[in-house]
């Protein structure tokens, strides 16, 4: 079957218009509604130049179909998931890039109680429904068409997540990157007892202080000066749909995700013990024994957001977490929040008695980790399998790409989903020094200097 370039893993994603335009969101929306037979389905957007024009052409879809449409407008990612639930709609839509450059586009799509749908799960079927023309008729009944503002409701269930009287008043830098962040930051501003420097606060479709993705390197100096200048507590920056957000301790230090991972492990962890808390196999020492310290029970799962979301239901954990800044909640749907772990980590600061960097040091120096580092390769396949035997005296994992063990150090392989790189993960016990050797080593094999 014919391919369209947008229908990726785990949702559409484009550029504007030459692989995601107004017909395509069209259809998409008459197919969606189709997919899921839907009465009712959430749509919202992002600040992007085209994200208005394609939610009007993905509502007009979905109407035609049938399907009623409420509209939420300019909002993160998680309000759709959490709207979904919350309006009793059949289906969520969320019209977002997230971090990509500006000329691109996108959708995430969830079904009832905001269950992802995936190219596995449903997409691959809108894709075949659209290229060979399946839409159904349109309905003789069209759906209705609604605007409503969440944002208060959205606010206050947070509430559930944290004690406003337990947080210390803090200063907190906080960045959202000229994305939608900053309308959450100023709503629940509030409703917390710290004072904000807010950074690049302003929506703005220009991302006129680049692209708003916190992991590339060059996106950190202007949250890491503003904390440094203010003598922050704290800095917090999001990405454009602020579905992820990454922390800078007091000193301006970028915290790893995976360290983030362990601490929010221990927060939940603190008031709930005994339940199941889910994590991905990149890098695993740390949460594992976090989560043993404070009585939780670790489970595994394979990386990427369906798939932490469905081991979550699974289990019924209460949390799951991944390495690369994405932290989902048993209570918010099962979905991913870019605002709860924030909230979650000033409490437990101020519960601790403890600056950020005090209660990340030890977990820093004993699990000392590499980060993900990319490596674009002609076969990446054939590269894992030949590392496979060149370390098949370790203790081998597939759950997710090849993850070798050894006592005091292992690593973890993935191949990208759409393009041809190798991602690796290094992590060792008490040795830095042994952890820069290993990836140093294995990233030589990987990229074909290795004698």
């Amino acid at each position: 079957m014919d391919r369209l370039n947008s229908f990726k893993a785990y949702d559409v994603r484009g550029k504007v218009p030459s692989e995601l335009n107004l017909d395509l969101a069209y259809k998409t929306g008459r197919a969606f509604a189709k997919l899921i037979n839907a009465k009712s389905v959430v749509i919202g957007h992002d600040i992007r130049k085209s994200s208005e024009e394609i939610s009007e052409a993905l509502a007009k879809g979905l109407n035609d179909a049938g399907a009623n449409v409420i509209d939420i407008g300019l909002c993160g990612t998680e309000m759709v998931y959490f709207g979904t639930p919350y309006l009793n709609a059949d289906g969520g839509i969320m019209i977002t890039a997230s971090h990509n450059p500006p000329e691109y586009n996108g959708m995430k799509f969830v079904k009832r109680d905001a269950v992802p749908v995936g190219y596995n799960s449903g997409l691959n079927e809108v894709e075949k429904m659209i290229l060979k023309n399946e839409l159904g008729e349109i309905s003789g009944k069209k759906g209705n068409y609604s605007k409503k503002d969440i944002m208060r409701v959205f606010i206050n269930n947070l509430k559930q997540f944290y004690d406003a009287k337990k947080i210390k008043p803090f200063i907190v830098v906080v960045n959202a990157g000229n994305g939608c962040a900053g309308l959450a930051i100023d709503a629940i501003e509030k409703d917390l007892p710290i004072k904000m420097i807010k950074v690049f606060n302003e929506p703005d479709s220009d991302f006129p202080n680049g692209v708003p993705n916190p992991l590339l390197p060059e996106n950190r100096q202007p949250t890491i000066d503003a904390v440094l200048k203010n003598k922050a507590d704290l800095g917090v920056a999001w990405d454009g749909d602020y579905d992820r957000c990454f922390f800078f301790d007091e000193k301006g230090n970028f915290i790893e995700g995976y360290y983030i991972v362990g601490i929010l492990a221990k927060s939940i962890l603190i008031n709930h013990p005994g339940e199941n808390i889910v994590h991905d196999p990149r890098l695993t020492w740390n949460t594992l024994e976090i989560v043993k310290e404070n009585g939780g029970i670790a489970v595994q799962s394979v990386s990427g957001h369906a798939y932490i979301k469905e081991k979550m239901r699974e289990v019924n954990a209460i949390y799951g977490g991944e390495m690369s800044a994405h932290h989902y909640f048993r209570d918010n749907a099962y979905s991913d929040s870019g605002m709860i772990p924030f909230l979650l980590i000033m409490q437990l600061m101020s519960e601790e008695n403890k600056k950020l960097s005090e209660l990340l040091e030890e977990m820093i120096a004993k699990y000392p980790c590499s980060g993900e580092i990319n490596s674009t390769i002609d076969d990446p396949a054939n590269k894992i399998k030949e590392i496979e035997k060149l370390y098949s005296d370790g203790k081998v994992d597939k759950t997710d790409g090849l993850s070798v063990e050894y006592d005091n150090w292992r690593f973890n392989l993935r191949m990208s989903n759409t393009e041809p790189i190798i991602r690796l993960n290094v992590e060792a016990k008490d040795d830095e020094h042994l952890m820069k050797q290993k990836a140093e080593e294995l990233l030589k094999i990987i990229r074909g200097k290795f004698n």
